[in-house]
């Protein structure tokens, strides 16, 4: 009896431990999971990134960052301490920013649909801002396979951070700003392609919309080499929205997230080097065409290329601004070459 008073007890304890060490990111006024959190520290490192249960682990933040800054949905929704995050709930406003409606144009249906909106994109090393660009782009998929036919980015700005360096055997110096992609969106039209034996899928009905996150990964347990550098842990989190309680087609859809996740050093480096790539696409227009020619530039990652200030509309998924608040003057926009 007193053997098993013992182990209950125990099992008791280790599942408080384990509790303990995760939060929970939820709506103030929903109470509903809120994934995507982003937890800044004083120093502007993302130190964690809620999943699709608005998850995150206690172990990720130190104690030494004193300050953390909440941002959800590219807006800053709330600066804690680290004691605040001793309660394994967390209460956020998430209604900062209301759900853009999509604008539907040439509703009479034709052999293209186009998908138009707003991208950010950025990537860390160590949690550390490296890179970060934005601008608009214009979708095309055939509208009788919903497959992807092209990407067409219109306008975008590149910045970089000035005290990146390119050491060869010193890769956590390096400038990653040619690792900035464009959302790819490639099955955004057919979701159950998602559905193989290499993806995890998760799905979460909020109650504004419903989300999907497929997460998938290679060389989680071995390194793979190549020129002396290694290459490990790769990890890819993808999460798309779409109407509350809809079919989820390209009609329904709301939202795309991804991030890109790898471990990487020089084989003369003593530790891996945390490399993050994040890539955000939000909609603002829907239509339809017969003919698939849209104008459109080249995504130079030296320079950028716009010809009106597109990100101050107030829509607009602006995460510079925040950066920049952290970084000043040290994240600098490369050359507008229009």
């Amino acid at each position: 009896m007193k053997t098993k008073l013992f182990l209950y007890s125990f099992c008791l304890f280790i599942y408080s431990f384990i509790q303990a060490q995760t939060i929970t990111f939820v709506s103030e006024k929903s109470n509903h999971p809120l994934p995507r959190v982003s937890v800044f520290g004083k120093d502007g490192t993302i130190l964690a990134y809620s999943d699709i249960e608005g998850k995150i682990d206690k172990k990720s933040l130190s104690p030494s960052q004193e300050k953390f800054q909440l941002v959800y949905n590219n807006f800053p929704v709330a600066t804690l301490s680290y004691t605040d995050f001793d309660q394994p709930i967390i209460k956020i406003n998430d209604q900062v920013k209301e759900i853009e409606t999509v604008v539907i144009k040439n509703s009479k249906p034709a052999k293209y649909i186009f998908i138009k909106g707003n991208f950010n994109a950025y990537v860390t090393v160590n949690n550390k801002l490296n890179s970060y660009a934005d601008g608009i782009v214009t979708y095309i998929f055939d509208n009788k396979t919903k497959k992807l036919k092209s990407t067409n980015v219109e306008q975008y700005r590149i910045f970089r951070l000035t005290e990146a360096k390119n050491e060869k055997k010193e890769t956590s110096s390096w400038d990653y700003g040619n690792s900035l992609n464009i959302p790819k969106l490639k099955n955004v039209g057919n979701p159950e392609e998602y559905k193989t034996n290499k993806n995890v899928i998760r799905e979460l009905k909020g109650d504004r919309k419903d989300q999907i996150e497929v997460t998938g990964g290679i060389l989680r347990e071995k390194e793979f080499s190549f020129f002396g550098y290694r290459f490990y842990d790769i990890r890819t989190i993808l999460n798309m929205s779409f109407e509350k309680g809809s079919e989820k087609t390209l009609k329904d859809f709301l939202e795309y997230n991804e991030l890109f996740f790898v471990k990487l050093k020089h084989k003369s480096e003593p530790d891996y080097n945390q490399i993050a790539g994040y890539t955000n696409f939000y909609p603002t227009e829907l239509s339809f065409n017969n003919d698939n020619d849209i104008e459109k530039v080249k995504f130079n990652k030296e320079n950028s290329n716009y010809q009106i200030p597109y990100w101050q509309d107030a829509s607009f998924p602006n995460m510079q601004t925040i950066f920049s608040s952290f970084f000043k003057g040290d994240l600098k926009e490369m050359p507008n070459k229009q």
